[in-house]
């Protein structure tokens, strides 16, 4: 009987012991999918492409933060274009990530991904790009520039030469823009800012804007086509370094000596941008910082552990002319 009974404690026991194992195995797996402490975090990053040297050192910081942080990174290059980024996020959500990024191609139609990814408690970090959803439950936080700032920034620079009487002879300041990927969030807020800037200095037009998609071959040709239609261009605006440094390639061949004969001002400040303007054939470069890596995956602990972040969190960015850019550029990291 004795033994009967310790038999019976003793299967009691072990049954306990297994009903807490099993109990704590979905936790575990849920805290996963939540960012429980000491759980490991899985990331699904959608980025734009490769466009430019920015992308580049863009998605390259993003990889090098995922490893220091101990955060799997899933990656997926769009190639510029929206449904590949599309598939790439519906994709992750069905791989149950537990947390998905993406700097969107354009600023439209994420509403339907997006909330597919809030039914599926998956939270969503936006980078670099911002979305034009009401809706803002259906992500977490967006880190990255001010584009209008940058924009207003370029455009204050000019004012100011053509106050100056720096950048023509007759007054009047005849600007070209090359504008980035359409519907893009930095080719519109960009376009925004330096145009409210401008009207500070009626004496300054833009005569012609075309996208050059953000590419250095891009704003070649669309540099080339200016060159062709326009008559005696004064400044050149670039949404991108790697437009002027197309629109650079495009001066020279025409015989103008770009910086000179047609003052550049771009936004990004990456290496080669820098190079240009400490050689002198581009004017002023607006800063955009790439290296968004580390305070991204900051933010993904913080967002899978559900703690509270901020709705936007901005990067800190500033200006160069050409003696900023002599003296930045030995230190520069992209």
């Amino acid at each position: 009987m004795v033994k009967r009974l310790m038999a019976a404690a003793t299967s009691l026991v072990l049954a306990g012991s297994l009903a807490a194992c099993g109990d704590d195995k979905p936790e575990t797996s849920a805290a996963s999918g939540s960012g429980g402490s000491g759980d490991s975090i899985t990331m699904g990053f959608a980025q734009v492409g490769a466009e430019s040297g920015w992308r580049t050192a863009n998605t390259k910081s993003v990889q090098e933060a995922a490893k220091a942080a101990g955060i799997e990174l899933k990656f997926s290059d769009a190639q510029q274009k929206q449904e590949n980024q599309l598939k790439a996020i519906r994709s992750f959500i069905q791989q149950k990530v537990d947390v998905i990024s993406f700097s969107p191609v354009v600023e439209t139609g994420w509403d339907t991904v997006l909330m597919e990814a809030k039914r599926a408690n998956i939270p969503v970090i936006l980078t670099d790009r911002a979305v034009d959803s009401k809706d803002t439950t259906l992500y977490k936080s967006f880190l990255g520039s001010d584009f209008v700032l940058e924009g207003k920034k370029a455009g204050e620079w000019l004012v100011k030469q053509g106050d100056a009487a720096d950048v023509n002879k007759d007054g009047s300041v005849k600007v070209v823009e090359l504008q980035g990927t359409t519907g893009a969030a930095p080719a519109i807020d960009r376009k925004e800012g330096f145009e409210e800037a401008m009207k500070a200095n009626p004496k300054i037009a833009i005569a012609a804007s075309q996208t050059g998609d953000f590419t250095r071959d891009g704003g070649k040709k669309v540099m080339e086509s200016f060159l062709k239609a326009q008559k005696d261009i004064d400044v050149v605006f670039a949404h991108n370094d790697d437009m002027g440094l197309g629109a650079i390639e495009a001066i020279e061949a025409a015989g103008k000596k770009p910086g000179k004969d047609i003052q550049i001002i771009t936004i990004d400040a990456v290496k080669d941008g820098m190079t240009a303007l400490a050689e002198g054939k581009i004017n002023y470069i607006v800063e955009c910082n790439p290296l968004l890596g580390p305070q991204l995956m900051d933010l993904a602990k913080k967002v899978v552990a559900k703690q509270d972040v901020p709705q936007r969190v901005l990067t800190e960015e500033t200006a160069f002319d050409q003696a900023a850019a002599k003296a930045a550029l030995a230190s520069r990291q992209y």
